[in-house]
């Protein structure tokens, strides 16, 4: 008989998709895709919200203030989708705050989450472009990243995404 102990292996999240959260019109879309994605492929996914940091930094006691406030709104917003992730990936959300510039901020979540697999990004249909974090991340920033990401248009509809995820 042996004395050597069995080998646990310990639970996975399978692939963990991370959805920026923020008050583009596109963000439906990537995050309906990332939680279609999720369910089927037996993964998660995670939200971060970036507050940008305050333009009051010399006035300490507003800067607080507008801090606090920003903070409270990303916690709602960040509540209010949560709920909607659990109803269409069956999981609540993994949920990420960071206080800082957004590509920077998002740069550094990646680096420093082990878990996260793939950046879910919703892509603006106007005439500005597909917008200024998938703009920054494909640009030079792009060798940087430890992960792929997927771009959702943001024209798709819900049975498109249906149909693709």
């Amino acid at each position: 008989m042996s004395d050597e102990k069995p080998v646990t292996e310990k639970p996975t999240l399978g692939r963990v998709f991370l959805v920026i959260v923020d008050e583009s019109a596109e963000l439906k879309i990537a995050l309906r895709y990332a939680c279609r994605r999720a369910a089927k492929t037996g993964g998660r996914v995670a939200m971060c919200y970036v507050m940008e940091p305050s333009d009051y930094q010399e006035w300490v006691g507003v800067s607080n203030l507008i801090r606090d406030e920003a903070r409270t709104q990303a916690e709602a917003i960040m509540q209010k989708m949560a709920g909607e992730v659990q109803k269409l990936s069956g999981n609540f959300p993994i949920l990420y705050f960071r206080e800082g510039e957004r590509q920077e901020e998002v740069m550094k979540l990646i680096d420093e989450e082990p878990t996260i697999s793939i950046l879910v990004l919703g892509a603006a249909t106007g005439a500005k472009g597909p917008g200024p974090l998938i703009s920054a991340l494909t640009g030079k920033s792009i060798g940087k990243l430890r992960i792929p990401i997927t771009i959702v248009p943001g024209n798709l509809t819900e049975a498109d995404i249906e149909n693709i995820a």
